[in-house]
């Protein structure tokens, strides 16, 4: 098999187990749709993932590749803070949107294996250590209000992830199951998120 016709086929089966995933989540995916839906057959997809973990790790550190450069970009550029936060929203938010699957498993490997989960995201180029730095230097500043950095770090990824982690159980409660209406909800949470995170560190 030639170079190109093997990425040519490991991209197909990405982007395949990237829609089943979506609409059916991890434990709801099967290897046979993935490979149905990427026109192969299951021993090709085998060939290439041995096992749907694999896939599901594969596309996990994939998303992660491509937005958290990005994002620590946005966060060590010369922008203000004010615009630094709001793009960071802006990309997580669309990182979730774009990959609704992310927060369960997220939270399924904190608790089966953190360190590699760990892993996956610093070989996506997160350097937390000089994002925490930047952050100091701004209450240094007096641009934000003093508190230690992580705390802002971990509430703004908290109140990015959980909507979409809790989406079966809020949209049960609180929208009666209406699905559009929590869609609705999540269009919103940008602007939502970004005027609350605002309001509570901002000094300028």
């Amino acid at each position: 098999m030639n170079d190109l016709k093997k990425d040519n086929t490991e991209q197909k089966i990405l982007e395949a187990a990237n829609e089943v995933f979506i609409q059916k989540g991890m434990d709801g995916a099967r290897m046979q749709e993935i490979a149905d839906t990427a026109g192969i057959n299951k021993a090709l997809l085998h060939y290439y993932f041995r096992t749907k973990q694999k896939l599901f790790d594969a596309i996990f550190a994939k998303a992660f590749a491509s937005a958290f450069p990005r994002i620590s970009k946005i966060m060590l550029s010369n922008i203000s803070i004010k615009e630094k936060l709001s793009k960071f929203i802006d990309s997580y938010i669309d990182l979730l949107s774009k990959n609704p699957f992310l927060p369960t498993f997220i939270l399924k490997e904190i608790n089966r294996d953190p360190e590699a989960l760990a892993n996956i995201i610093r070989n996506a180029g997160v350097d937390p250590s000089v994002i925490l730095g930047m952050l100091q230097n701004e209450m240094d500043k007096g641009n934000l209000k003093q508190m230690d950095p992580r705390e802002l770090v971990i509430n703004v990824i908290a109140l990015s992830v959980f909507p979409f982690a809790g989406k079966p159980l809020l949209t049960a409660i609180l929208y009666d199951g209406d699905k559009k209406a929590f869609a609705a909800f999540l269009k919103n949470r940008k602007s939502t998120l970004q005027e609350f995170i605002f309001n509570s560190i901002l000094l300028k």
